[in-house]
């Protein structure tokens, strides 16, 4: 079977910028450590994608807190999680993800069609566990409900430790495995 690794929105603004949580940073080694568990080509990276129009959008209003636009220092990933990404072999290999919300159609979308050709699972990590890390899995399960998708909650950090937790309860109550 192959394992697939999502690493969601592993980025400057989330980790130490513009939204960055202490929480986040703890986990960026563990996050590097993952990333050592699997082969490039079953790599996929989000990036929250916004442009120059981000306060003006549905999200903007409702979090006016400008971050991860396109090109700027925010928007790139942590650089000790893009040096663990950069260091595989066949890095070129890894897909990347710009997604413009919390979750992404493209992705579950190229997910479907590798589960089409043979027998996957799927284990996500990253940051914001309550916004985009359980919008994502929770597009995979629906999408592929026959798969075993999990996440590792010790590679995730949420808004807070609150909702990180209610987050994980929320995905184990549909069927996605949290790995502690």
């Amino acid at each position: 079977m192959r394992k697939l690794l999502v690493v969601v929105d592993m980025q400057k603004d989330f980790v130490d910028g513009a939204l960055g949580t202490k929480e986040a940073q703890a986990v960026v080694p563990a996050v590097v450590k993952k990333i050592g568990e699997y082969a490039s080509e079953d790599i996929f990276v989000t990036r929250d994608t916004h442009q120059s129009d981000y306060m003006t959008t549905q999200e903007g209003k409702n979090l006016p807190v400008e971050h991860c636009i396109e090109g700027s220092a925010g928007w790139q990933i942590d650089a000790e999680v893009q040096k663990a990404l950069d260091s595989k072999k066949d890095a070129d290999k890894i897909t990347y993800v710009n997604k413009p919300t919390f979750g992404s159609v493209d992705l579950a979308a190229k997910i479907k069609e590798i589960a089409a050709k043979e027998e996957i699972s799927v284990e996500l990590i990253g940051v914001c566990t309550d916004i985009c890390v359980v919008s994502n899995a929770l597009l995979i399960k629906a999408n592929l409900p026959e798969i075993n998708i999990s996440v590792d909650a010790s590679c995730c950090a949420g808004v807070t430790s609150d909702k990180h937790k209610a987050a994980l309860e929320t995905m184990s109550s549909c069927q996605i495995a949290i790995i502690e």
